[in-house]
């Protein structure tokens, strides 16, 4: 990609890494030297070694897999994570976080070696249990606080709380409450705690993904991602704009953080639209919607996606990649039409011929996606999960080899293992943390008596409880990771949701598949797009820091621009055609013809321009039948399509024919 380093819009990796410490959590780790820098380095390839021995060999039982795991992570955090953001810490470890590093080894180890003592007493917590248990319910909230953010750990805590204080509590929230025993048992001696299903994805999927990611990163995939999409988008009108959003889908296969995504991508396009005539604050909002629209595009997405098969039960992993790909071509798409509309009211073409790379230059490195589509292939076929990431990572470096720019060493594999494993600790931590919160619902009984409560209050309205779902999953998301934000809203909002669609159903029925993937993909949606929803958008914040833009303007542009992630989600609840699950081609042919239409209609009402500019009656008419084409049921979806030629018409009759004029930006 041709942008010059002494262009003033250029971003260092210095300020690339600046941004990521102060808008991502993960990315705030010391810049260790010395000793202490190579234990750290061997700990994380030790916890890759241990991930792939059991991924390729098989786990052990799931206490030992899962504590060890733990162990890893809290350790390696506390020696990475600086207990506070002064910068006398950034440099060397406090000799407190060697003693609680210290702690964390004999938490992770304390279930191997007294495993059959154990599973012998289980049920009755020894001392020894107690002040062991104690000890990983503490270390797992303050790795979580430093890896991952106070929102998360102070949920954790509340949740934590509420199940001592139980009986305190007014209404349906009391409970006989829970005594220290009962709680310490719960949360590291059973598998509904700490050691639950959220840690026993991160312990087996997950960490292979991540792997998988961190090989083709060293392969150069990342940059060839940019360079792809400017080759075959680069030369459109408004081309940079349309390379984040191509860029940015093909970023989320590599990457589970918005803001990361962001940053990645972000640094290389963000100064190219602005260049182009873009402004600042839109800009940044086009590279924050497409990296936040990561997570949710097939095949590869969030690290809550795995959680999902989980949580659901019955299904795999290609049966949730398959419902969420019409919802993420959709989001793309509206993000996409509503840039080139942009483009087309300020009068931007795309790049010249002389800033575009070779085009053929580029497809001969086309062979490094082949393990993003051997993988694809791999879930179609029914290969499980954690051996598709295997061999995509096997594969990765087999096509590596096929140039010698992208070649793979020895070293760059060993380092590749220790950036897979570096990534993981966050998303360990996360995990564990909804444990905790997992376990008071399971527990207490919280989660049937707040959706109760949630269906209660929305007076048996499927339209209201979608929406308080949506406020409490967005505002969750504002400070929550998108794993933690999914587990909290799955295990509290997803089953009222569940229980209003099955009214019709006979009471003990049980929940069709389409049901249940339809209420986890709604919290799922809305915990990523709280990402770029002000007021706490980091994705659109951290896009900020590399536009000069405005924060929170760049928020509300960013949250215009991914209308369709905050409509798509009800569609495809209300419709499950939108999911392809149980539906004819010829529904499915419908679907995609007139929800794409609507998404041309909404963003013509929401920036203003299609051939030409849209007036203000014209911008709530073109929102109306966009709204009414997205819903693809009955009489809505024919009057929009009739309202829609109709609209068309009128535009392509009173085009502006004006040539569309290059920035001199």
């Amino acid at each position: 990609m041709k942008l010059p380093p002494e262009d003033d819009a250029y971003i260092s990796e210095e300020k690339q890494k600046e941004i990521l410490q102060k808008y991502d959590p993960e990315s705030n780790t010391r810049d260790l030297g010395g000793f202490i820098k190579h234990v750290v380095f061997f700990g994380l390839l030790a916890f890759s070694l241990f991930q792939l021995y059991t991924a390729i060999f098989g786990q052990y039982t799931a206490y030992i897999q899962r504590s060890i795991h733990l162990g890893f992570a809290l350790s390696l955090i506390f020696l990475l994570f600086p207990a506070f953001k002064r910068k006398g810490e950034r440099h060397k470890v406090a000799f407190y976080d060697y003693i609680l590093a210290l702690l964390s080894v004999g938490v992770g180890l304390y279930w191997p070696i007294m495993y059959d003592d154990l599973v012998f007493r289980i049920g009755r917590v020894t001392e020894l249990d107690l002040i062991v248990g104690i000890l990983a319910v503490l270390l797992t909230l303050e790795a979580t606080r430093r890896a991952v953010g106070l929102p998360i750990t102070i949920i954790s805590s509340l949740f934590l709380a509420y199940a001592f204080f139980g009986p305190y509590f007014p209404g349906f929230l009391r409970h006989r409450g829970q005594d220290l025993d009962s709680v310490i048992q719960l949360m590291f001696y059973t598998t509904d705690g700490i050691l639950g299903t959220p840690i026993s994805v991160s312990a087996t999927f997950i960490f292979v993904f991540l792997l998988f990611g961190a090989f083709l990163v060293k392969t150069g995939v990342g940059q060839y991602f940019n360079d792809l999409a400017v080759s075959l988008a680069g030369h459109l009108i408004g081309g940079p704009a349309k390379v984040a959003i191509f860029s940015s889908a093909l970023q989320g296969t590599i990457s589970g953080s918005s803001v990361a995504n962001v940053v990645t991508s972000g640094s290389y396009t963000i100064p190219m639209m602005k260049k182009l005539g873009y402004k600042k604050e839109f800009a940044g909002a086009v590279e924050a919607t497409a990296s936040t629209g990561g997570q949710i595009m097939p095949p590869i997405m969030g690290a809550a996606a795995f959680l999902m098969v989980e949580f659901i039960g019955g299904i795999t992993y290609w049966e949730i990649a398959k419902a969420a790909a019409i919802p993420a071509i959709l989001y793309f798409s509206g993000v996409w039409i509503m840039t080139h509309f942009e483009a087309k009211r300020l009068g931007l073409k795309g790049l010249s011929k002389e800033e575009m790379p070779n085009r053929k230059e580029v497809l001969k490195k086309i062979y490094l996606l082949l393990p993003i589509v051997a993988i694809i292939f791999f879930l179609l076929i029914g290969v499980p999960t954690m051996h598709a990431a295997l061999y995509g990572i096997v594969l990765t470096i087999v096509v590596s080899a096929f140039n010698k720019d992208t070649r793979l060493s020895f070293k760059d594999m060993v380092h590749a293992l220790v950036d897979g494993a570096r990534t993981a600790l966050a998303v360990a931590a996360a995990t564990a943390a909804a444990g905790i919160i997992v376990g008071v619902v399971v527990k207490t009984g919280l989660g049937l008596s707040l959706a109760n409560g949630l269906v209660s209050a929305s007076g048996g309205s499927i339209l209201l409880t979608l929406f308080f779902t949506m406020l409490a999953a967005i505002v969750l998301g504002m400070g929550s990771p998108t794993t933690a934000n999914y587990v909290i809203t799955s295990t509290i909002a997803a089953p009222a949701i569940i229980t209003l669609l099955m009214l019709d159903e006979p009471a003990g029925a049980a929940v069709p598949i389409v049901v249940a993937i339809s209420a986890h993909l709604f919290v799922f949606y809305f915990g990523i797009i709280a990402d770029i929803t002000p007021p706490v958008a980091l994705a659109a914040f951290a896009a900020s820091g590399i536009s000069g833009g405005e924060p929170i303007r760049t928020g509300f542009i960013a949250a215009k621009l991914a209308a369709a992630a905050f409509i798509i989600p009800y569609m495809f609840v209300l419709s499950p055609a939108l999911l392809m699950i149980d539906t004819t081609w010829s529904e499915l042919t419908w679907v995609l013809i007139t929800a794409f239409a609507g998404m041309i209609a909404v963003g013509a009402g929401l920036i203003g321009y299609w051939y030409r500019k849209v007036t203000w009656i014209e911008r709530i008419i073109a929102l109306a039948t966009g709204l009414a084409l997205i819903y693809p049921e009955g009489i809505y979806s024919y009057v929009g399509a009739v309202v829609f030629i109709v609209l068309w018409a009128i535009q392509w009759m009173a085009r502006d024919k004006k040539v569309p004029k290059t920035s001199e930006a």
